[in-house]
């Protein structure tokens, strides 16, 4: 296994445990609710990688190009991002077009990133494949057609090129192409498998989507490179048949699982008891929160819940992650209950200190920095600020992106190496607590929401004052996590009825994003506050809204 004391011997993604040892091994399971499971062996895998290389190159690819993953199948797009890298091409996996996004936008966010990344090919399955032509020039392969025994020669990469693109997630597409090295991939796997005590005999159970860094770091590059079992499903079987999770677990010793916080509260509530029985979760070693702020009363429900199944608090671990650090930034100790800070809110909000008391808002500690991390918090000024203190999270580390590709207008670091988060937090015996975000980013269901975006789709829709509309987040307690709001006026002489700009709101959002709003209300002309400059005023809205609706 890749630790820190044999790192040196690590050179590239290449070197990982996936490509040696014996060809009958397990690489990973493949379970779903409408299939037997399907076991992938070392040789099954390898071969498939090459197969994928040997089309990519028979396209013309060749090293340093860019190659966009939207597959369908988690298979398939795991084939490919292998074949990419044994070909020395740069791999980027992009979500596939659901029910839930309009085609045409879904296509032009597409071509957008084709665009910014430079990418060389597309490799889709055949029946998603003619919804892409229209939209680019970018050569589009259907399907491998390359089997048997492939003659590509695998590449032999610095440590220092790039090894593969994650796209920071916007509403409606991907954002910025967060450039990592085989180097940086390598020294984020060792550092982080030591802050977990990553053991040989663990198994690691995941049904996270693989174009999230989540899920393409915990749910797929650390099993494969470190030689750990994966078990992997699909997220729609899991969101339609949470219980999945826990059975998977269950019948395959798994050990690791890592979730976004919305998804111990969507288990607690949907998991009926017929369907678990008695099975036992005792043997796993952690569940990590990790993708969105995490929520005290979410690890107590699903503590609470699952009791009986032997899952205990100091199971529930947590991780402060971002794709721009290649996954984790920091971890709590696995086996140990996570420190629960009860905050004084009135000085929180005032004095930007967070100041203990017993019954206060609740923030969990995500730990302590990783190996070869560094954290620190500064003020608006860029002082450093001593513990207890909120301000700007900002970290170096060996694990951090090259830069954003292809965007020179998009600075990544000072000039002395550290990185601007854009989160807000404080430290606290080495910890880190995150408070909220400096920007208005919205964490919903571990989604990145931007504000603006939707803001921009509900400003076209008839019946609504263009220019006066806002959208901010909601905490919920029960959901343990952000719900979206949309405050709108009516625009001036409109005919619309109400209730049909609700509905075409509700519906827009729905299609155009991977996202949908829990609160549509019209406000009054004039209702919505504006700063100085004009600017509709977000969060002093929120405040109004919300005041609004206790009264």
């Amino acid at each position: 296994m890749l630790t820190l004391s044999n790192r040196e011997q690590y050179g590239t993604l290449l070197d990982s445990a996936t490509l040696h040892g014996h060809d009958d091994d397990t690489v990973l399971t493949f379970i779903g609710t409408t299939h037997a499971p399907q076991t992938i062996s070392r040789q099954l895998f390898k071969q498939r990688s090459a197969d994928y290389a040997q089309t990519l190159a028979n396209a013309g690819i060749t090293p340093s190009d860019v190659v966009i993953i939207a597959h369908e199948s988690i298979l398939e797009s795991m084939f490919v991002f292998w074949g990419a890298l044994c070909l020395g091409a740069i791999p980027s996996m992009f979500p596939t077009l659901t029910e839930k996004l309009d085609p045409a936008v879904y296509q032009q966010q597409l071509a957008n990133l084709i665009r910014t990344s430079g990418a060389r090919a597309i490799i889709t399955h055949n029946d998603f494949a003619s919804t892409f032509e229209p939209y680019t020039d970018c050569p589009i392969i259907r399907e491998t057609v390359s089997t048997g025994v492939a003659v590509v020669t695998p590449t032999s990469p610095s440590a220092s090129d790039i090894a593969f693109l994650q796209h920071s997630s916007g509403t409606t597409g991907l954002q910025k192409g967060v450039a990592l090295s085989h180097e940086a991939v390598l020294n984020q796997l060792a550092s982080y498998s030591e802050a977990i005590d990553l053991q040989p005999d663990d198994v690691i159970v995941s049904w996270l989507p693989l174009y999230h860094d989540m899920g393409l770091i915990a749910g797929f590059l650390l099993p494969l490179v470190q030689g750990i079992p994966l078990v992997l499903m699909s997220p729609f079987d899991w969101v339609a048949h949470p219980a999945l999770l826990l059975q998977t677990l269950h019948d395959y010793r798994g050990t690791l699982c890592w979730l976004p916080n919305f998804a111990y509260n969507h288990m607690a509530r949907r998991i009926r008891k017929r369907d678990i029985g008695d099975l036992s979760l005792a043997h796993v070693r952690a569940f990590i929160n990790c993708s969105e702020p995490v929520q005290a009363k979410s690890h107590a429900l699903f503590a609470e819940r699952f009791s009986k199944h032997g899952i205990r608090p100091n199971q529930l671990a947590v991780s402060y992650a971002m794709a721009e650090n290649t996954f984790a930034v920091t971890q709590t100790a696995i086996g140990d209950v996570p420190t629960v800070d009860s905050i004084d809110a009135n000085i929180l909000q005032s004095q930007q200190q967070a100041v203990a008391t017993t019954d206060g808002m609740l923030y969990v500690s995500c730990g302590k920095p990783i190996a070869h991390t560094q954290v620190r918090v500064l003020d608006s000024d860029g002082n450093e600020l001593g513990a207890r203190l909120v301000g700007e999270l900002v970290i170096k580390s060996d694990c951090m992106l090259t830069g954003y590709h292809n965007r020179h207008d998009l600075q990544a670091f000072t000039d002395d190496g550290w990185y601007f988060t854009g989160d807000m937090g404080y430290m606290s015996n080495g910890e880190v607590y995150i408070v909220g975000r400096k920007k208005d980013l919205i964490i919903n269901a571990g989604k990145n929401v931007y504000p603006q975006d939707i803001e921009a789709i509900v400003n076209t829709i008839t019946g609504v004052h263009a220019g006066r509309c806002v959208v901010f987040g909601v905490h919920d307690e029960r959901d343990g996590t952000e719900l979206i709001a949309v405050l709108v006026e009516r625009a001036i002489g409109s005919e619309v009825d109400d209730k049909d700009i609700k509905r075409a709101i509700r519906r827009v959002i729905a299609q155009q994003t991977t996202v949908s709003a829990q609160y549509v209300d019209i406000v009054p002309g004039g209702w919505l506050v504006k700063t100085s400059s004009g600017k509709i005023a977000r969060d002093a809205n929120r405040d109004k809204w919300l005041q609004s609706r206790s009264t």
